[in-house]
């Protein structure tokens, strides 16, 4: 899905950054809007897709979107500094331009979750990818049943959104855990492994709706956990993250064994990948 049918899907439609946000030494979130307001009118996209963000002269980065998609007009994407591209996008300050493509990949099965429970289990900065399936979820309560967030820091001052994690916890019929695997002496949470924390958050089989993010090997090992206590695998969905370069299944940079994680991804089911996960060469 396109921003708009008559776009070339190569080139990029101009936005404007209206807010920057620092989230961690590491960490920020661009705020932008697109300045052509016919584009802006146009554009749409699901909880769980990604744009490719482009800086002028400098390249462009697949970063997931995590404003909600009918209550919010701007688009946020939380970003960490880990190379040339992102290095040139934290710089950029209000008023500044950059370029976005998309939205492209497939988002969270949000349609077949109504009615039922849904359990986030995140690892690091994994938790982006599915804010904007916590805030659909929290402005649409009737639809859903019992909201869960899991979420593990390898260490404690890695945790980003502190407050809004604490927010959560206070609102009806939200539990939140959070864990590191290294504490420290002001951690009020679990120490140790993400996947720990699904002990305290028991669910029958077929209750609930499972969505993951983070490194490969906890999604794994939640997985493996949550089929081992009867969890059907298409209740478990996992985003995976690759080396998205077109975004459009042609340069095949994102390919995972047959699929290609920019188009039928990022977002798939436990028995789509379950043979390739910890599989060297993917």
């Amino acid at each position: 899905m396109h921003a708009l049918s008559t776009t070339n899907p190569y080139l990029p439609l101009e936005a404007e950054v209206v807010d920057r946000l620092r989230e961690s030494d590491t960490i920020f979130t661009l705020r932008l809007k697109l300045t052509d307001p016919d584009a802006q009118r146009a554009y749409g996209f699901q909880p769980g897709q990604f744009n490719m963000v482009y800086l002028y002269g400098v390249g462009e980065v697949a970063i997931s979107i995590v404003s909600d998609p009918e209550y919010e007009d701007l688009l946020d994407h939380t970003i960490r500094i880990v190379g040339r591209v992102t290095r040139g996008l934290a710089k950029l300050r209000r008023g500044d331009r950059l370029g976005i493509r998309g939205p492209y990949g497939r988002g969270w099965p949000l349609d077949r979750t109504r009615g039922r429970a849904v359990t986030i289990v995140t690892g690091g900065l994994g938790c982006a990818p599915v804010v904007s399936v916590i805030s659909y979820v929290l402005k649409r309560r009737a639809e859903f049943g019992r909201l869960t967030i899991i979420q593990g820091v390898k260490h404690s001052a890695d945790l980003i959104w502190r407050q809004r994690y604490i927010a959560w916890s206070e609102l009806p019929d939200v539990q939140v855990l959070l864990a590191a695997d290294q504490g420290s002496a002001h951690w009020p949470w679990h120490v140790g492994l993400v996947t720990e924390l699904l002990d305290q958050a028991p669910a029958a089989p077929g209750s609930t709706i499972y969505m993951m993010c983070g490194p490969e090997i906890m999604m794994r090992n939640a997985a493996r956990i949550l089929t081992g206590r009867g969890h059907a695998e298409t209740d478990i969905y996992l985003s995976m993250e690759r080396n998205m370069q077109c975004a459009l299944g042609h340069c095949g940079h994102c390919q995972y064994g047959a699929p290609f994680v920019c188009r039928e991804g990022p977002v798939f089911d436990y028995g789509q990948v379950k043979t390739l996960l910890g599989s060297r060469g993917f």
